[in-house]
């Protein structure tokens, strides 16, 4: 018998149940996860763990690129905003400047902190249209 691990079990719920802007939110949390370990890895002077998670940081940024509906006209900011985002962390592999990842993280903060209010709104309005408010 296979022993499934709980927490891998819980993950793969979670991202299965999740609405499309859940999972948006989860990738910009997860991008931060790995901007920090980046930084962490810099200073710690860790070349390879500081190139692995700034290319997992850059993978969730493109991600968030494609998934961009350019029908809207706020995606042409966005794009523009996740390509400048991606080429820092370009810079910040190449230099290992923490600064270039700090940068970074502060404009996926706001993403994701945009992000949740939109999600909190959303919530609002959905119940309050049913009559739940």
């Amino acid at each position: 018998m296979v022993m499934t691990n709980p927490y891998q079990s819980y993950q793969q719920n979670s991202v299965g149940t999740a609405s499309p802007g859940e999972l948006t939110l989860m990738l910009y949390n997860g991008c931060l996860k790995f901007l920090n370990l980046a930084k962490r890895a810099v200073i710690d002077h860790n070349t390879e763990e500081k190139h692995k998670n700034i290319i997992k940081a850059q993978n969730i940024i493109r991600e968030l690129m494609v998934t961009l509906n350019m029908d809207v006209p706020i995606s042409q900011n966005l794009m523009s905003l996740y390509d400048f985002n991606y080429r820092q962390l370009v810079e910040a592999n190449i230099k290992n400047d923490v600064k270039l990842i700090e940068e970074v993280e502060g404009f996926i903060e706001d993403f994701r902190d945009t992000w949740k209010e939109v999600i909190k709104i959303n919530r609002q309005q959905s119940f309050s249209d049913k009559g739940l408010v």
